[in-house]
């Protein structure tokens, strides 16, 4: 497995991280057999959120593994927080309330990453930067970020946070491509030219912010997985050649896809099958040529002006 070098901070990253949303309705042995197979293809980054299985994610990954310093050690746990039922909290006392529960349950003392997870349109940023300031000093986390944050808001925390903000979770995948479309159809009276997210990957890549794309194998919002699906025709005959001359499986094309942008992307596949893992993490030996993204970019119904 390659490292992704995610600027900012001395972590050595996986370059594909495995996502614990659904791990909740799992067994322990089956989680146990989940982590153990990405472990040992090359991920060492592992993705949480304290809303996931209403907490019970971060706690059955713990109780699972049997949670212990020196498999702590071996890996990066990032999590997430500031979604609340029916409403988005980015205040200190949440962030740090939150933050303690995920130590609880995740049986660690630190969190690597910690994400602030969805915008709260509420936020107080000075608020903010007093709770990742007692989080930092604590030793409780030692690097932060954002999710599905755009340009400005994103600025409007770095005016008050100091310490910098190296990862952005954002949804992106072969059939989610705003972000990758707007930059490419510029100055142009289309849809594909609006850009909804203020320039968001330029931004990311100017920052030297890590993208983490979610939801790599679904199309529009957890509407379901494009690969194998009949919706798809043209985009899985695409796939399926490319994968074919790789010698590699679907998925690992789907994720190498990503991995072949030169943002260095960081993407967090949410699989809970253990073969799943190890076919996908193969995508580290793929580079794709810059026919064959484009090939797969236009299978997927893009056009280029």
């Amino acid at each position: 497995m390659n490292k992704v070098k995610i600027a900012k901070c001395a972590l050595e990253a996986s370059e594909i991280s495995l996502g614990c949303m659904r791990i909740s309705e799992m067994s322990k042995q089956e989680i146990s057999t989940l982590i153990h197979t990405a472990l040992d293809a090359g991920i060492n980054f592992f993705d949480h959120a304290d809303i996931y299985g209403g907490g019970q994610s971060e706690a059955k990954f713990a109780e699972a593994l049997g949670m212990t310093s020196s498999l702590r050690e071996k890996m990066i746990l990032q999590s997430k927080c500031g979604i609340r039922p029916r409403s988005f909290d980015f205040s200190k006392e949440h962030i740090l309330e939150a933050v303690d529960g995920s130590l609880k349950r995740l049986q660690t003392d630190h969190l690597d990453i910690l994400l602030l997870h969805r915008p709260d349109a509420l936020v107080e940023p000075e608020e903010v930067a007093e709770a990742l300031t007692i989080l930092e000093e604590s030793g409780k986390v030692r690097y932060f970020g954002v999710s599905n944050q755009n340009p400005l808001q994103i600025e409007l925390l770095v005016k008050y946070v100091k310490q910098p903000l190296i990862i952005n979770q954002l949804q992106l995948s072969i059939t989610n491509t705003g972000m990758i479309d707007a930059g490419i159809n510029v100055n142009m009276k289309i849809d594909r030219s609006i850009d909804r997210d203020g320039s968001i990957l330029d931004y990311c890549r100017l920052k030297e912010i890590t993208i983490q794309p979610w939801s790599p194998f679904q199309y529009g919002f957890f509407d379901g997985a494009f690969l194998d699906n009949a919706k798809f025709p043209e985009l899985n005959q695409t796939i399926d050649a490319i994968a074919a001359a790789w010698g590699v499986t679907n998925t690992a094309i789907a994720i190498a896809w990503l991995l072949r942008h030169p943002a260095h992307m960081q993407p967090v596949v949410g699989t809970t099958n253990a073969g799943r893992v190890r076919d996908l993490c193969k995508a580290s030996d793929v580079k794709l040529t810059r026919q064959e993204w484009y090939d797969i970019y236009l299978a997927a119904g893009n056009k280029l002006p």
